[in-house]
């Protein structure tokens, strides 16, 4: 079998990295696989013996392709029905951890949903990939004092959701569990022990599925929800199909009423879930069904 050229062997060594850049900028895994290809295909035309590093050519070239999708995907979601959320990507001891090798949880990258594509791009080259500020400066076509303000706007807008402390794996996967039991039981006293009070729970469901359309804000609120569809439906048709850990934060994928894939991830801050997030979607959940299926590895490289 022959051996691939040292061009291919060249971008292959960065195609991780760069699925793990374009995924973060786009919260989606196919649009970061066909950014990578369009990278690999502009690679592919250039002389590699002209490019002095490698790295940074393709970077840039991939975050400049990922920002130009970003910003007609934000005219696609102006329109989007319901909350729009991050496609789930398992992240635990089954993903590829090259590719998903940083403390992004699905909850910051919710967050980064409010900067403007230039923040997001500045925020992730320099805080995330440790991209310089000359280069990132190069990148984005921008001088390094605009680049050095714009990760600084968007540390400032996003300071809350990043973590302070991880959650261990062990307590994550409990409280998981339990929340997934009260819910299922109707047992709303340990449901509430489980939420801060401040919790939020927000429903992707993209037009396709039943889900809420708006945000669910305290913990008074969700119990109430919950509390309703237990009297509605009973814990009949409810079945967690294997716990798992959805981009950083602890959770579950489960069949929920009408047999809808559904896939839950929770916020965990001292021992309390802050945040709830669940994606019906369809269309986001594809590669979680070939995972079930045992037909497709959770995340490609």
């Amino acid at each position: 079998m022959s051996r691939p050229d040292p061009s291919t062997e060249v971008f292959e060594a960065h195609r991780p990295r760069l699925t793990r850049l374009s995924y973060r900028m786009l919260g989606s895994l196919a649009e970061a696989e066909d950014v990578t290809q369009e990278a690999w295909l502009r690679w592919s035309r250039v002389d590699p013996a002209e490019i002095r590093e490698p790295g940074a050519w393709l970077t840039r070239t991939t975050t400049r392709l990922a920002l130009d999708l970003l910003k007609s995907a934000r005219v696609r979601r102006e329109t989007y029905v319901g909350a729009w959320l991050p496609e789930p990507l398992i992240t635990g001891p089954e993903a590829d951890a090259e590719v998903f090798a940083d403390d992004l949880t699905l909850s910051l990258m919710t967050a980064m949903e409010r900067l403007s594509p230039l923040e997001r791009a500045a925020f992730l080259l320099h805080d995330v990939f440790e991209v310089g500020f000359d280069e990132v400066a190069t990148t984005l076509e921008r001088d390094p004092a605009s680049v050095r303000q714009l990760a600084s706007r968007a540390r400032r807008h996003i300071r809350e959701a990043r973590p302070r402390y991880a959650v261990e794996p062990q307590e994550g996967e409990r409280i998981a569990r339990a929340f997934f039991d009260a819910a299922r039981s109707g047992d709303m006293a340990a449901l509430g022990a489980l939420l801060a009070d401040e919790a939020t729970l927000k429903s992707d469901g993209g037009g396709k599925v039943i889900a809420f359309h708006n945000a669910i804000q305290g913990a008074s609120k969700l119990l109430r929800l919950y509390a309703g569809l237990h009297r509605k439906y009973g814990q009949e048709g409810s079945e967690m199909l294997r716990p798992v850990w959805i981009d950083g934060l602890p959770g579950y994928i489960s069949l929920e009423r009408g047999r809808i894939l559904q896939t839950t991830a929770l916020t965990i801050v001292d021992g309390r879930v802050v945040e709830v997030f669940i994606t019906r979607n369809p269309d986001k959940l594809a590669r979680i069904a070939a995972l079930l299926d045992g037909n497709s590895p959770p995340a490609s490289a």
